[in-house]
């Protein structure tokens, strides 16, 4: 499956009833608050991310690779979760929201990429992160995670473990278009692989996982090898200018996020949607 990637021409039909959103003629759904995480490692062409696949059955983004990631569950905002890094009023201005919402965000960051890779973003102390998580009764929590039967704060609490917020670091936001009858607003976390752990093919919402440059994962969505949203690729193609997940990590901790809406601007004859303009050159260099 090709998906057409920025900038996309919109058809007139679609033109003509986002216009009608832009100037309030018809009235947008609300969005849900969601958190998704570029895991990175280092690889020989530079920063690998983590990309699963999402099954075709899916009601959103079916068929698409995406990075792990998911709605914010109502748990996700109990206050009493063990916290290391950041205080959440620090995560607040970056993430440019309330301290409550900041907290439930990072909580379902780390939350999803446990839930969709088998990696898990925290440890017994500050200092620590969890060693391995690949023994059954770390599957049976994961499990229940996804379930829903097992809450974040629970499951870390029965464990001694706190979040280690410091191994996130904030990137972008991205909101659905108000034309679209599902929509997100999302928070883009980055997150370098911890030592000793490693990805496992393990979410229920996936067919598939792969680690790819992130350069070439961009080459891939262009050549319609992988079937991409426009935040995945343009994700990926920002992350794929960088030499190493050193230098994505440091340019996240400067970070504070913006969340971007795309809308109707003109294109040729006709219309497309709008992309972040710290990524219009990326595109124009693509497109030649």
């Amino acid at each position: 499956m090709r998906i057409p990637l920025p900038p996309v021409p919109l058809s007139e039909e679609v033109a003509r009833v986002a216009l009608e959103y832009a100037d309030g003629s018809r009235v947008a759904v609300d969005a849900w608050d969601a958190a998704t995480v570029v895991l990175l490692r280092d690889g020989a062409a530079g920063p690998e991310v983590y990309l699963l696949q999402r099954q075709v059955s899916m009601d959103f983004a079916a068929g698409m690779c995406v990075f792990p990631g998911g709605g914010v569950d109502p748990r996700d905002f109990d206050a009493s979760v063990g916290w290391a890094g950041a205080a959440p009023a620090e995560w607040a201005a970056r993430l440019g929201t309330d301290e409550e919402t900041a907290r439930a965000l990072v909580c379902a960051a780390v939350r999803e990429t446990f839930e969709e890779s088998g990696v898990l973003l925290a440890g017994e102390s500050p200092g620590s992160v969890v060693a391995d998580t690949t023994g059954a009764d770390w599957e049976a929590d994961r499990h229940a995670l996804e379930s829903r039967e097992l809450a974040m704060s629970d499951f870390l609490a029965r464990r001694g473990l706190v979040l280690r917020t410091d191994l996130l670091g904030a990137w972008h936001g991205w909101l659905t278009p108000a034309f679209e009858p599902k929509r997100y607003r999302t928070w883009f976390f980055v997150a370098r692989l911890p030592e000793g752990q490693r990805t496992r093919d393990v979410s229920t919402e996936s067919s598939s996982v792969v680690w790819r440059p992130a350069s070439a994962a961009a080459d891939d969505a262009d050549a319609g090898r992988l079937a991409m949203l426009p935040p995945t690729y343009l994700t990926c193609l920002e992350i794929g200018q960088y030499p190493a997940v050193a230098d994505v990590v440091a340019d996240a901790e400067g970070r504070t996020v913006d969340m971007f809406m795309p809308e109707v601007e003109p294109l040729d004859d006709g219309f497309t949607l709008t992309i972040p303009d710290q990524v219009r050159p990326l595109v124009a260099a693509r497109r030649g």
